[in-house]
């Protein structure tokens, strides 16, 4: 349906991932964690309970596409704040995309499936990306290449479901009681995860620490 993603531009050799098994679940979360607080720790430990994850890892993006990254701290400094929130040993904190040389998550998935073809992964993402799911760049191919986790975000359930990509998958939606064995099912297969919501967003911590750097969001 979608062309799939040269990896050739990339420099994948050099890329340096965590440890990771064949058979193994794990949950990819990216995003640009600026800063990170309690909403991405619940949703990252609710992934991993209900969808039975051997490991989530925390993928820090070098910058989001989609919106300015004017002021955006280093990579490090946001992967090292991370850790404070990333608790337990199966939480994992990287940032391969810097190596990888790509901020788009087309093109981040299918280096992981290429290397890891016998790894389970899932692609976590909230309802307000599913809300703009499709301005990413080949949004369909990433429902292609790995099935996907919604969780739940405060205010956005109803403008997730009702986005454009959500109705153009409705036809692969799973139920959330089978959420256990999303891991297993060839995409697209895609569910929404209602969890305990948080009311913390990066944009507001920012704008309470910064205002004008809250107004470049």
């Amino acid at each position: 349906m979608t062309r799939k993603i040269p990896l050739q531009s990339f420099g994948s050799l050099r890329v340096k991932t965590p440890v990771c098994l064949p058979g193994q679940r794990i949950g990819v979360m990216g995003g640009t964690f600026n800063p990170p607080h309690d909403g991405h720790r619940i949703a990252a430990e609710a992934a991993m309970k209900r969808l039975k994850l051997d490991q989530v890892w925390w993928l820090i993006t070098p910058g989001n596409p989609l919106k300015s990254n004017n002021g955006l701290p280093p990579l490090h400094g946001r992967m090292n704040l991370v850790q404070a929130f990333a608790r337990g040993p199966k939480m994992k904190i990287t940032g391969f995309e810097r190596e990888l040389g790509t901020r788009y998550t087309a093109g981040t998935l299918s280096f992981l499936k290429q290397r890891y073809p016998a790894v389970r992964f899932v692609w976590i993402m909230g309802a307000d990306n599913l809300a703009h799911f499709d301005r990413w760049q080949h949004w369909r191919h990433i429902a292609e290449i790995m099935p996907i986790a919604v969780v739940d975000r405060p205010g956005w359930r109803h403008a997730g479901l009702s986005s454009p990509a959500a109705r153009a998958l409705e036809r692969y939606r799973v139920p959330e009681s089978e959420a256990a064995i999303l891991a297993d099912l060839q995409p697209p297969a895609w569910m929404l995860l209602t969890i305990r919501l948080s009311g913390l967003s990066s944009t507001a911590l920012r704008g309470a620490a910064n205002p004008v750097m809250a107004l470049n969001d």
